[in-house]
């Protein structure tokens, strides 16, 4: 058979086992199950059983479930509340007023959570009805949470730059530095676009947002939060710790400022250990899963026809590049950010390496895409989780997202032309 006919047969059954709503990683198992029997000889269970064994017992994974309950231990405490409450008396008096909080409060939390479902529900929480209540337009309300909420996944420490780093066997602590000055640039770019509006759009003066003098001691509150961020990053780019270690270092430090703080109980305490738990099982199947699949694509050699047809379209680097970008925003439309890089990786990898670029550079790249694909409908998961919270229909949510998304084409293209931006600090560290 050729290779348009097996590639019709994976997504065929691939869109079947998703479209009935299985589980991705139970349709990704299904469509590498059915590759096998098709066009191997080879034993299922057997190439089954090793494959998800060997993907699930990567040491470099056990950094995900760590940041994850770090996040979840946040999520449930007061630090969270007190991140809002310190950057109030900060950012109130800027053009755009506490729209700002929306974008400095989701680079915090980003810091500190790795997710970017988590980052949108914590600072909406705190966010939606205060500004609701002092006037703030829905839209802009919700544009800056969803455009913001979506640096979960690039500022370190990010759960899908971890699956990234694992799939194409990156370092983790250098993929995680170089996240940094890429997020701030984007959180940037938004914190710009609300000071425009701020300054030349906003229809009243009663965004205001008058500061009491008493309340500049809240800013005082963030010092246990920026600390905690300091010791995690701190660790890994002075090579002390490895990604893993200063995941243990910033659960440790979260449960001894909750605890400190007496907003640590029992019921939260289990509670984020549950959600955690939960949340890295369904990643890691989904990896395994994909594991399984890349696996059965191999045997079949179309990983390597796609990669030969691609690169017999003599693309230069940066139209392949301009390529993926399309690629992924398409993908993105229907599958969630993590599914979108296990699924492709295999194909994509080495034509990205061919291409001669820095698989550090790829992945920030490839975050700032498929952070996109968290505001595009119909599956933008940061949608859903605003939709939920502000009751909003999903063509309302999406329009006020639109600005961000544009933002965020922008943050490509400047990464395109100073890829410096990513590599920099990597270089630094490993002193190359």
């Amino acid at each position: 058979m050729d290779e348009l006919g097996l590639t019709l047969i994976f997504l065929a059954v691939l869109f079947f086992f998703l479209g009935s709503g299985v589980w991705v990683a139970a349709s990704l198992i299904g469509v590498a199950t059915v590759g096998m029997l098709l066009f191997t000889t080879r034993p299922v269970g057997d190439a089954m059983a090793t494959t998800i064994w060997g993907a699930s017992s990567s040491w470099t994974l056990t950094a995900l479930p760590l940041f994850i309950w770090m996040g979840e231990i946040l999520f449930r405490t007061k630090l969270s509340e007190n991140l809002f409450k310190g950057l109030t008396p900060l950012l109130g008096r800027l053009p755009g007023g506490l729209l700002h909080v929306n974008i400095a409060g989701c680079t915090i939390f980003a810091a500190i959570s790795g997710s970017s479902a988590a980052t949108v529900a914590t600072v909406g929480k705190m966010s939606i009805p205060e500004l609701r209540q002092r006037n703030y337009p829905e839209k802009m309300i919700i544009g800056t949470l969803a455009g913001a909420g979506t640096l979960g996944l690039l500022i370190p420490p990010s759960i899908t730059l971890i699956i990234y780093g694992v799939t194409v066997n990156e370092s983790i602590a250098q993929l995680f530095i170089a996240g940094i000055i890429p997020g701030l640039m984007l959180a940037a770019l938004f914190m710009g676009y609300v000071a425009v509006w701020g300054l030349f759009f906003a229809k009243t003066d009663d965004q205001t947002d008058k500061i009491l003098p008493g309340q500049f001691k809240d800013v005082l509150q963030l010092i246990p939060i920026l600390l905690l961020i300091t010791g995690v990053m701190g660790s890994i780019y002075a090579g002390v710790a490895t990604a893993t270690e200063a995941a243990v270092l910033g659960v440790v430090g979260a449960l001894l400022l909750s605890g400190m703080q007496r907003s640590l109980t029992k019921k939260s305490f289990v509670d984020a250990l549950m959600g955690a738990t939960r949340t890295s099982a369904m990643i890691a199947f989904i990896l395994a899963g994909s594991t399984f699949l890349s696996l059965t694509m191999g045997f079949t050699g179309l990983p390597r026809t796609l990669a030969e047809w691609i690169g017999g379209l003599s693309l230069s680097p940066w139209m392949l590049i301009f390529a993926l970008m399309i690629f992924y925003i398409i993908l993105g439309c229907f599958l969630d950010g993590i599914s979108s890089v296990v699924l492709t990786m295999a194909v994509i990898e080495p034509l990205v390496r061919q291409a001669g670029f820095d698989m550090v550079w790829f992945g920030i790249f490839l975050m700032v895409v498929v952070e996109m694909a968290q505001i595009t409908p119909p599956v933008g998961f940061n949608l859903f989780v605003l939709q939920g919270m502000t009751g909003k229909d999903m063509a309302f949510i999406a329009r006020a997202a639109a600005p961000m998304f544009l933002l965020m084409v922008l943050a490509v293209i400047i990464l395109a032309v100073f890829p410096q931006i990513a590599t920099y600090l990597p270089e630094v560290m490993s002193g190359r």
